[in-house]
């Protein structure tokens, strides 16, 4: 294959590429230019589109629609740094056979390591000591709570999505942590091949988790997946972590349960409003962790989501099968 005319787009201000990776991209192909097109209507888009065969989209990349397809006759692949493809992938993609490819796997990666340090921390009580420590108002866990530790712990994972595998194989070495993973669409064997036990039933997850972490698509099928009956179920202490979507997870419920202090909540993503308002509890309650959305890629780990991407292209040019394709059979049930 001839070296493709390569087109970069996203958010204005992003510093999504370095100069090196934007060199590697131009040795697999050939950048139309070093700078991104943040929208379709910038100067010179017409003619940028015109020659493109490959599109590099990440954060904040315009969407496509019909007439933008149309003035990119030439294009072959969509390669997206970042996760959520869904929103570019409209019928005329599919119409037109195009390759799409996502950095789900490359964002997964820090999002199960923000899980699996928040687990361990939990288990072991980090938080309320440190608000002991400071002298600040902290949370006691009801009597019937079990001890501190990471030893003899059931961990609940909500669904065994790209995160959710990826958290079950951190904790492999962890062998006196259980890990059950409640997902009716993934059979026992795969989930045992995680090194974790396939829950049947959410409740009864929730029944014996020390642990319950949530790592669900958003779809609408997961509006609330985790309810105020899951959370009831819940052990006393135990502790609730959410980074995969606040749609998945019934917040007003949470918040019941925490401003009662019988359980420990660590959520990074809310919903229906992302941050939270200045007054919410989640932000003051001494058993509530609230982080700002920033379990995913943040800082020098954008460039695992750059190396990715340019793999993907250099797999396309090279005639190699892509590590994340998307298809459209997937977009029903992909994040």
């Amino acid at each position: 294959m001839e070296r493709p005319a390569i087109l970069i787009t996203h958010m204005a201000g992003l510093q999504a590429f370095d100069e090196a990776t934007l060199d590697r991209l131009d040795q697999s192909g050939r950048l139309l230019r070093r700078e991104p097109l943040t929208s379709w209507d910038d100067d010179g888009a017409d003619d940028l589109l015109a020659e493109a065969e490959i599109i590099v989209g990440h954060w904040g990349a315009p969407l496509f629609d019909a007439a933008v397809l149309a003035r990119a006759p030439k294009l072959r692949m969509f390669a997206y740094a970042a996760g959520t493809v869904k929103w570019y992938a409209i019928d005329e993609i599919w119409d037109r056979d195009l390759v799409i490819t996502s950095g789900a796997g490359a964002n997964a990666e820090p999002v199960a390591e923000y899980t699996l340090a928040m687990i361990l921390l939990a288990n072991k009580r980090i938080f309320p000591a440190i608000t002991a420590q400071q002298g600040r108002e902290t949370w006691t866990p009801p009597p019937a709570a079990p001890q501190p530790g990471n030893w003899d712990k059931t961990i609940g994972l909500v669904s065994a999505s790209l995160i959710g595998r990826r958290v079950a194989e951190l904790l492999q070495p962890f062998p006196h942590l259980c890990v059950e993973i409640y997902d009716p669409f993934v059979d026992a064997a795969s989930i045992e091949a995680l090194g974790a036990t396939k829950a049947d039933d959410l409740t009864e997850l929730c029944r014996h988790s020390d642990v319950l972490s949530i790592h669900a698509p958003a779809l609408p099928a997961t509006l609330n997946l985790v309810a105020a009956e899951h959370l009831a179920a819940l052990p006393d202490g135990a502790t609730v972590i959410n980074t995969s979507r606040g749609h998945c997870l019934d917040l007003d419920a949470l918040t019941a349960e925490l401003t009662a202090g019988r359980l420990f909540g660590i959520i990074d993503v809310t919903d229906p409003v992302e941050p939270l308002p200045e007054d919410h509890p989640l932000r003051s309650l001494p058993n509530a962790i609230y982080t700002p959305h920033m379990a995913g890629s943040q800082g020098t780990e954008l460039a695992r989501m750059s190396d990715w991407v340019c793999d993907e292209v250099e797999r396309f040019v090279t005639g190699r099968p892509q590590r994340n394709r998307v298809t459209r059979d997937m977009i029903d049930r992909i994040a």
